[in-house]
């Protein structure tokens, strides 16, 4: 600011007024105007005036200096206006260069994010790149250790292989030297030699044979060493059966013009050895359906109270089920397929008859006997009453199953209990004899209390531990998964199946994986049924794994039965371990050496490998590299698949396609007759698009919920309530609930839960007759209603008698639908199976059923008190050891906590105090194969020395309480004497053997099977010293024994039986004339001719002719 002179303003205002001219109604205000002249001009101006006018020139001077000032202020406005322009101008050149550096920056920026994600991907491109050559320095790696173990492994391989062909050589050679020597002493005593082809034909066959049986021995035992542990594999015979039938085949006779390759094509075909079963048993259970009036009601509950506990005691002892099946007059009319199917299903049926014979019964006596395929057994009870004539219906029923011979006739006048004692009499006779196939003979001389007496597997197998119910539940497993009619477009798999069968080796497995339901079991089962059809020189080897933690998916017990199966299709007499782990370990080689012996493929198939119990771990041998002959094929789950396995051919099933779903649906509703609309479907075609909804088992369950509703319901709700459900599993819990809803009551319904839940829980299934036990209100009819709606809707099944969850996804759905509330619930039912199973034992009936259910249960429970008290139950780990479940039983006293040396302390202190209780005979006897038991359990776990007081205290007893020179004797004698032999004290077993030797042949004479097993034991002890003339001598002896065994019995190894069997089952499928059962009557031509039955031969080969 300046002086005060330099504020101009107008007229004696204070300022510059400013009026607003736009009328806004703004005030007026004064702007004080700053002028800045300069003072030193201003003064002397001024003075230079005052000096020449003073006095009169003031006024006149201050208005010059107004203007004055007033030019300057004019003059300095001017100039702040052009410093201000120019200031704003270069501001407006700054701001407009900031803008163009604003922008240029912008536009680098750009640039820096688009080059930094480029190196962004660039990056992660690297790191891809990285982590893959990573992955494949791996791979590599893997794939050097691979190689060099294979390079080991055929080192190894390639030295036993050396190993034993020169010890071959060596013993040919011996065996050339000692027939020159013969040979040079026959010639020298001047005896003629004649040439073997001019000899008798068939004692020429026999030389043959016999003289070429030592090459089926391994010298040294299995493998070419000493086993540590384990059990003969001791078979009826000792030949092989394709070289048998070789060096018979050129005999004279009706069959000597067969070609060798139809005879080998024949004889590959019998070796598709499986158990034989009786045709007459349901899934190992022996089924009485009992058919009966109002009248003979009172017989029905006298027998079905009193006699059908002897008669389940009675098959219990033998290893099969016994069931009751009778419907209340009541229930007759509402479950016509539930009686249809029990009659199907049914042993025995049992028609009760008294004065009249309903209508309502006529239906069930023509399905039952007059539609009778299989010819099994049927009986009719007749009450007749003194004065009183029975009705025409029942005399021309009586008269008319006469005439057809159909079933056995009991007519019985008198009372009531009589009668119905009657009946059991006869059903016991029936089960026994026309069921089970036992002989009256062999029945009077077994005690039926102790199921080791009745069954005696030693005398089948020799010493190997068989386990019949596992086999049989294989059986069943393949047949239920083959059963189904829809191929489901298979070809294209077949052909892929076909080219691996075809495909030059070595190659890895094939992996046939696929989701839950995907249909891999049954795609597998179709393919064995066509190799067996197509390719009988093949040997398919098949295991179906079930539920997981069950018996099925243990791989100790898998791997023992293909080594089983293996060594039973080549005929072989060799040692087999039971300890799991080395079992694992030597598998791979039994499986060289047994497929070199095969003249043909050998294929094995296991089905659901991904529920094993730790799978990747304990089927290692299927890394390495497998023999030129053999294939293995296994199916897994998409998401269970080992990471390791991911690397083998993968044939992946994939989902159906539009075409398949609606054949499949079709099928299904045309078994129920029932239509659907265009529109329905339609809706069926556009739900079943997804992965999971064109599923096989959901299409398949899908159809069977729609023909279900059938005619009487409303198929467009039902197919509402299925599109709501997008997967198996929800399916599942629709088809239940609608189970649930067609059910009467609530106490059904409440059944329905009970039976689901303890088979959720159960360890491999549940009984019906167990079922029956423990719920005492559910009745045989209810039962059979509630079994053949699970069964018909897939959600249960049938596996040796117990009833199981058909799929995975059913077992899963009922863990959800009734246990959501977590550990509580299954532990309430697991001890409701506990405490059955408790009170079984508690009675003395320890059957296979209770030794298998009891001890899992404790284990699952984590009680290990109680499962080491179980486990201490004799019986019970008898039963689980003569199963051979040895590795099952070694896990559980791992889980309690005990070794080896505990564990046989432990047993042999129990069996000293049931010693001390033991009183009489029988239970001395009992006492005496548990001590037996004891000392092979002992021996096979490696313990020799304490293997020996138990073996030896068998054998005091069986001598005190039987008689020296009784079978059981020289029993005990072999036992012992294969510890001596394992100890390699051969001077003990020797004397051992030769008085088990003795025993026998007193007992049995000279010829029989039981001589034959203690000659090559016997040879066997002596090939292991190096005498082999004396056991070739013994080899020759004990197969000339078997071999006339065989010719008596009628039987080569119990081929011509399951031919028998095979014709039987053509006969009833394919029908009596065709050519496959053509086939079937020229094999069993084939095997009477062998077996020198020349009357059945020519029956059968007429039969064949015409």
């Amino acid at each position: 600011m300046g002086t005060a002179s330099s504020l101009v303003s107008p007229a004696g205002g204070v300022g510059e007024v400013i009026e607003d001219t736009y009328g806004g109604g703004g005030e007026a205000c004064e702007i004080p105007v700053e002028v800045k002249p300069k003072a030193r001009l201003l003064r002397g101006s001024l003075r230079r005036v005052g000096a020449s006018r003073p006095g009169g020139l003031i006024g006149a001077s201050f208005k010059s200096t107004a203007s004055v000032q007033e030019l300057e202020c004019v003059a300095e406005y001017e100039r702040l206006k052009k410093e201000y322009e120019i200031f704003r101008v270069s501001k407006n050149n700054e701001v407009a260069s900031m803008v163009k550096k604003e922008a240029k920056l912008d536009r680098e920026n750009k640039r820096l994010r688009a080059e930094l994600q480029a190196l962004q991907k660039t990056y992660q491109k690297i790191l891809r790149e990285k982590e893959s050559a990573l992955e494949a320095k791996y791979q590599a790696m893997e794939r050097a250790a691979t190689f060099e173990h294979d390079r080991d492994k055929v080192k190894r391989q390639f030295k036993i292989f050396r190993e034993t062909k020169e010890n071959e050589i060596q013993d040919l050679l011996r065996a050339k030297r000692e027939l020159e020597a013969k040979l040079q002493r026959l010639q020298a005593q001047g005896i003629q030699v004649f040439d073997p082809e001019e000899s008798d034909s068939d004692d020429n066959c026999t030389d043959v044979t016999a003289a070429g049986a030592q090459s089926e021995y391994w010298n040294g035992g299995a493998l070419g060493s000493e086993p540590s542990m384990g059990s003969m594999m001791q078979l009826q015979q000792s030949f092989r059966g394709p070289e048998f039938a070789h060096s018979s085949i050129d005999v004279e006779g009706p069959f000597a013009n067969i070609n060798r390759d139809d005879w080998d094509a024949a004889v590959a075909s019998l070796l598709q050895v499986t158990p034989l079963f009786s045709h007459s048993l349901w899934s190992n259970t022996v089924r009485c359906f009992i058919i009966s009036t109002d009248e003979t009601q009172p017989e029905v509950d006298i027998f079905v109270t009193n006699y059908s506990p002897k008669l389940q005691r009675l098959c219990e002892t033998m290893g099969y089920f016994f069931q009751v099946v009778h419907f209340s007059a009541e229930n007759e009319r509402p479950l016509k397929d539930v009686r249809k199917w029990e009659i199907e299903k049914s042993s025995l049926v049992i028609l009760l008859l008294h004065l009249t014979l309903p209508s309502c019964l006529l239906e069930d006596y023509e399905e039952a006997f007059l539609r009778n395929p299989e010819e099994k057994p049927r009986l009719i009870y007749h009450r007749k009453e003194n004065g009183r004539v029975s009705s025409v219906s029942v005399q021309q029923l009586i008269e008319q199953i006469s005439y057809m011979n159909k079933a056995k006739i009991i007519d019985h006048i008198g009372g009531v209990e009589e009668g119905a004692y009657e009946i059991y009499n006869c059903v016991e006779k029936i089960i026994k004899q026309d069921i089970l196939g036992y002989e009256m003979a062999e029945l009077e001389g077994k005690d039926l209390g102790n199921k080791e007496e009745s069954t005696t597997p030693e005398e089948v197998f020799g010493d190997v531990l068989w386990d019949a119910h596992d086999e049989q539940e294989q059986m069943e497993a393949f047949q239920q998964a083959s059963n189904s009619t829809c191929e489901l477009g298979f070809e294209k798999y077949f052909e892929r199946l076909n080219d691996l069968v075809a495909a030059p080796a070595p190659i890895p497995p094939l992996l046939v994986s696929g989701g839950p339901g995907s249909g891999k079991s049954l795609l597998l089962s179709k393919w064995i049924q066509l190799q067996q059809k197509h390719s009988p020189n093949t040997l398919i080897l098949y295991h179906f794994v079930g539920r997981p933690m069950s018996t099925s998916s243990e791989s100790a017990l898998i791997i023992k039965r293909l080594t089983l199966k293996l060594m039973q299709h080549s005929w072989l007499v060799s040692p087999l371990t039971l300890d799991p782990a080395k079992l694992l370990e030597e598998f791979p080689r039994w499986l060289e050496k047994l497929s070199a012996r095969h003249q043909g493929s050998i294929i094995i198939i296991i089905d659901s490998i991904d529920q094993i119990q730790q799978a990747e771990k304990h089927m290692k041998w299927l890394i390495d590299p497998l023999p030129v002959n053999v294939r293995v094929i296994v199916s897994v789950n998409v998401e269970t698949c080992p990471q390791a396995w991911r690397l083998w051919p993968t044939l992946h099933l994939d989902p159906l396609n539009s075409k398949d779903v609606k054949s499949l649906i079709s099928a299904e509703c045309n078994s129920a007759n029932v239509k659907l609309t265009k529109e329905q479907e339609k809706k069926l075609e556009r739900h079943c698009r997804s992965a999971t909804t064109c599923n096989a088992l959901y299409v398949t369950l899908l159809g069977k919920t729609i023909a279900c509703v059938g005619n009487t319901g409303n198929i467009d709700e039902t197919l509402q309530q299925c599109f709501q459900c997008q997967d198996t599993v929800s399916l599942y819990r629709l088809v239940l609930r609608s189970i649930q809803e067609s059910l009467q009551n609530d106490k059904e319904k409440s059944l329905l839960r009970e039976i689901l839940c303890v088979i959720g829980v159960s360890h491999n299934g549940v009984s019906e007759s167990e079922l029956m036990d423990l719920y005492p209100e559910l009745s045989s009819a209810v039962l059979a209603s509630l079994v053949h709606s699970l069964h018909k809707m897939c959600l249960l099944t049938y596996g040796c008698g117990l009833l199981k969850f058909q799929h995975l996804q059913a077992w899963e759905m009922v863990r959800l639908e009734y246990m959501e509330e977590g550990e509580n619930v299954i532990s309430a039912y697991r001890q409701k199976l506990v405490e059955y199973f408790t009170m079984q034992l508690s009675r003395d009936r320890v059957t296979w059923r209770s030794a298998d259910e009891l001890p899992w249960l404790f284990q699952q429970q984590g009680d290990k008190q109680k499962l080491h008290k179980c486990l201490l139950n004799l019986f019970v780990s008898q039963n689980l050891y003569k199963r051979g479940h040895f590795a099952e039983l070694l896990s559980y006293w791992q889980l309690v906590g005990k070794d080896k040396s505990s564990m046989a302390a432990e047993y042999f202190d129990s069996l000293k105090e049931y010693e001390k209780s033991c009183e009489g005979e029988e239970s001395m006897i009992c006492l005496a194969d548990l001590y037996e038991t004891l000392g092979r359990f002992l021996k096979d776990l490696g313990l020799l020395s304490q293997a020996v007081a138990p073996l030896q205290r068998s054998l005091e007893i069986r001598e005190t309480a039987l008689d020296p020179d009784h079978p059981r004797v020289a029993q005990s004698l072999h036992q012992l004497a294969g510890v001596y032999v394992q100890w390699k004290k051969f001077g003990n077993a020797e004397q051992l053997y030769k008085q088990a030797l003795e025993i026998s042949e007193n007992a049995y004479g000279g010829e029989h099977p039981q001589v034959a097993r203690e000659l090559d034991a016997l040879a066997t002890l002596y090939q292991k010293q190096n005498k082999y003339e004396q056991a070739e001598q013994l080899r020759k002896k004990s197969f000339k024994i078997r071999q006339k065994a065989a010719r008596q019995k009628g039987s080569l190894c119990g081929f011509a039986l399951l031919r028998q069997r095979a014709l039987q089952l053509e006969e009833l499928t394919l029908g009596k004339d065709t050519p496959d059962n053509a086939r079937t009557l020229n094999e069993l031509g084939v095997l009477y001719y062998l077996q020198n039955n020349l009357e059945e031969n020519l029956t059968r080969l007429f039969l064949c002719t015409s």
